[in-house]
């Protein structure tokens, strides 16, 4: 098998594709152990699709599935433009619906899928939170400064909410995000459904506008576009290498 390793923007991820559609949890857990495998954040499975350029499967690093992963589709796009599964504009099927991505050279842009607002603005450990579904749930709160980011804070709401988590601060228009997130256990140096979910919470605040710049733990720069009610999602990717096992 041959496996292509990307980072987008600090989330690394281990992509392959098929004609096979099984279940690949155990070959996640395997590929994903930093230790033992290969090391990612989560694998993509593209596999082929009767409507749609293809379909992928995406796992976390423990194995469990996903409906979404925003960074993961800008990651994936490219690799199937550049391993002739798609031409650069694209569209494909998720958990949580059809994407479509556009990719220039190491740029990709993706519209991402409907959020839901599953519950609004609550309190709980003394921050304001609200708890958002961008093909995953994310639990959002604004802080002053992201040294306020809690881990106990993150497993215990991470946990109780079966949600990502987020701390976002904003500053001039830019919002700087650190995530918490299901299916790795720890902080990750980006989330790309979690900076989506932070500017969601903060333009409905009208704390931010339709377009802005982002950056997450790894202060890797990204934008986010709100235009004809569709949420873009853009920033570079990085072919980390191939290997073979």
């Amino acid at each position: 098998m041959t496996y292509t390793k990307y980072s987008a923007s600090g989330n690394d991820f281990i992509i392959f594709h098929t004609f096979k559609k099984q279940d690949y949890s155990q070959k996640a857990i395997a590929l994903c152990n930093r230790t033992e495998g290969i090391g990612a954040d989560g694998l993509i499975v593209l596999i082929p699709n009767k409507t749609h350029d293809f379909e992928w499967l995406f796992y976390n690093s423990d194995g469990s599935p996903a409906l979404m992963c925003g960074n993961g589709t800008r990651a994936c796009a490219h690799y199937a433009y550049n391993n002739n599964l798609a031409q650069t504009t694209m569209s494909f099927k998720t958990g949580a619906g059809i994407i479509y991505s556009e990719v220039s050279g190491d740029i990709v842009k993706t519209q991402l899928t409907k959020h839901k607002i599953i519950k609004e603005e609550f309190k709980e450990y003394a921050y304001k939170w609200s708890l958002i579904d961008t093909g995953v749930p994310h639990l959002v709160c604004i802080v002053e400064d992201l040294k306020e980011f809690n881990i106990d804070v993150c497993i215990n709401m991470r946990q109780k909410y079966n949600a990502n988590v987020n701390f976002v601060q904003v500053k001039n228009n830019k919002l700087f995000v650190r995530t918490f997130e299901k299916g790795v256990e720890a902080e990750t140096l980006a989330c790309g459904t979690g900076m989506i979910a932070c500017f969601i919470k903060t333009h409905r605040l009208n704390l931010i506008e339709d377009e802005t710049l982002v950056y997450p733990k790894s202060k890797e720069e990204l934008s986010i576009k709100l235009q004809d009610d569709n949420l873009y999602f853009t920033g570079k990717v990085k072919k980390v290498f191939v290997t073979q096992t």
